[in-house]
């Protein structure tokens, strides 16, 4: 990882978290339980790729301080309500997150339910306060996004296409390469393509402008996930915070059950090469963005 782009994630990082702190507070009321229960869940460290790429792309466009801090906290809500959710015995059935008991084990599993709605509607109600942005339209622009890139032809709808795959595949009757890869452009691009294009919502930058940002998100959330599939193979569980080889156990199709270890990591190399490519239209102003590509592909965790 370059200098830069340590500093500024370590700078970025604690400002997302402070402004997180502030959007779910401690309090005394008997529905403390469930905000507990979301700071828990949001505070308790991780990466902070997607708010991190709403504020670098924030800063390319001058947008202030506050909305892109509030859009990016809302962006991370979002990413903890599917954490928490998925880590339910339901879904995935993780004890384990972020090298800390997952929530429904911390606390319970009704809880850990309704944290993760209280979430994403939290989001929500962020994003479309006036302290966001001044304009209505840009508001609502946010709302609708980050809707579509969570909902059931996103994040929600890669996840049951997940599940599903997962039961084919204890019959041997998986994804194949084509279909996991749309898989996971819903169930992980959508949300890494709202958090680039975000910045150049809140600027009002011109649409030829976000098609750049979103091919960028498209191939890097790719990469990401290919990363993901070889960690799940190669990665130390002490470093990930996390149940290594799940994916194996449960007979999951994975980029790199269906490539090989050597052509995934060839993949996810060429995806981070193209995902570069798409950032010449910003010269030096995309450094940081350039410079997160080489995270995802290096990243241990």
């Amino acid at each position: 990882m370059s200098l830069a782009l340590q500093a500024a994630l370590k700078e970025k990082t604690a400002a997302v978290e402070t402004m997180l702190a502030r959007l779910i507070p401690e309090i005394p009321e008997a529905e403390g339980r469930v905000f507990e229960a979301m700071r828990y869940s949001t505070l308790a460290g991780g990466k902070r790729l997607r708010p991190f790429l709403v504020l670098a792309t924030a800063d390319m466009f001058n947008v202030s301080e506050t909305a892109a801090l509030r859009t990016a906290s809302a962006v991370e809500m979002v990413h903890c309500y599917s954490l928490v959710h998925d880590d339910l015995p339901a879904m995935d059935d993780d004890s384990m997150r972020r090298g800390k008991p997952a929530c429904h084990r911390q606390f319970d599993e009704a809880t850990a339910i309704l944290a993760g709605d209280a979430l994403l509607t939290r989001a929500f109600e962020v994003l479309a306060a006036p302290s966001t942005h001044a304009d209505p339209a840009v508001r609502c622009t946010l709302v609708s996004e980050l809707a579509k890139a969570a909902g059931p032809h996103g994040m929600v709808g890669g996840q049951m296409v997940d599940l599903l795959a997962e039961r084919k595949g204890r019959d041997h009757l998986g994804l194949d390469v084509s279909a996991i890869t749309r898989m996971h452009q819903m169930k992980t691009g959508r949300i890494i393509g709202f958090s680039c294009m975000a910045g150049a919502i809140l600027g009002k930058a011109p649409p030829q402008i976000r098609h750049a940002l979103q091919a960028y998100a498209h191939d890097l959330g790719l990469a990401f996930q290919i990363v993901d599939d070889l960690l799940d193979v190669e990665g130390d569980p002490a470093r990930m915070g996390k149940t290594q080889g799940k994916d194996a156990a449960a007979g999951k199709a994975t980029f790199v059950t269906l490539l090989g270890l050597e052509r995934a990591k060839e993949q996810a190399r060429a995806l981070g090469e193209q995902a570069i490519s798409h950032l010449k239209v910003f010269d030096e102003e995309a450094s940081l963005l350039r410079d997160v590509v080489g995270y995802v592909l290096e990243r241990q965790s």
